[in-house]
């Protein structure tokens, strides 16, 4: 979940940042390749996007994806597919449609060892203004 930080004070300006040794992880190569690629996908706007509604519906049809988006039916397609190559999606066929669905355990298990091989508490991230915290 990304919620927006509250304002502070304690909020690290550019030198406090800068002052800081860099924070040391224990990620496997193999795991930071999968985050590379993830967070290369979720970078554009579309597919980030797609995750979104993906994760508030659970699953949708292309043809919902691109009223939603507002975009083409070969553009979305082509979006799903890099998503779906990179396992964070899966398609279900009924029929001549086919409906998307989030691969939930490969997406959070991802996230999971993300958070977990920090050495803080390994609960939270800040990121300017936002913070992307592990619940439970």
């Amino acid at each position: 979940m990304i919620t927006p930080m509250p304002e502070s004070k304690n909020v690290p300006t550019e030198t406090t940042l800068r002052d800081r040794t860099p924070m040391q992880t224990d990620i496997d190569e193999q795991l930071e390749k999968d985050l590379v690629q993830v967070f290369k996908l979720l970078a554009d706007e579309t597919r980030l996007r797609i995750l979104m509604y993906l994760l508030s519906d659970k699953e949708l049809h292309v043809t919902a994806l691109c009223d939603r988006l507002k975009q083409s039916q070969p553009a979305v397609s082509h979006h799903l597919a890099l998503m779906r190559v990179a396992g964070l999606i899966e398609a279900r066929r009924d029929g001549k449609h086919n409906f998307y669905s989030i691969r939930s355990i490969h997406f959070y298990r991802l996230l999971s060892e993300f958070f977990s091989a920090m050495k803080n508490d390994g609960q939270e991230i800040r990121f300017d203004d936002f913070i992307l915290s592990r619940q439970g």
